[in-house]
């Protein structure tokens, strides 16, 4: 019950947009005319983001564009860990307000909060332990 009256108290036109980072997604809804409520997985962004510096970096882009009680989130993240899913939440969020506003790109572009991080974990290789650490050598 709780989950579904989470999700309907958010209400209106949006704009989507995907963020990624590492092996987590999130799927961003910014609703234009809001009081600053962010719902992360029917969660709020400090139950579901309780470390400081995580929430910090989410809000970072909504600060930028002076825009942080003036919008309403509704975001799904999956996969990866908290710091992937909070990393790929941010890029999400700068993403969609682009879409909602071309004029916060180059704000949003000089913090780098565009730009996708592309690094994943390197796959593991036939006959070694990891994606490099062979096993150790013995001499006898």
């Amino acid at each position: 019950m709780e989950k579904e009256n989470k999700i309907q108290e958010i209400k209106g036109k949006y704009v989507s947009a995907a963020g990624r980072r590492k092996s987590a997604v999130a799927q961003v809804r910014l609703y234009k005319n809001g009081a600053g409520k962010i719902i992360v997985n029917d969660k709020s962004l400090n139950e579901y983001f309780p470390i400081p510096s995580y929430a910090s970096s989410i809000l970072k882009s909504l600060q930028l564009a002076g825009l942080e009680n003036k919008v309403d989130l509704s975001i799904i993240a999956q996969g990866g860990g908290k710091r992937g899913q909070a990393d790929a939440v941010r890029h999400g969020i700068a993403r969609a307000l682009v879409l909602m506003d071309k004029e916060l790109r180059p704000v949003l572009k000089a913090e780098r909060l565009l730009t996708r991080d592309p690094r994943k974990k390197e796959r593991k290789k036939p006959g070694l332990k990891k994606a490099r650490r062979a096993e150790q050598w013995s001499k006898r």
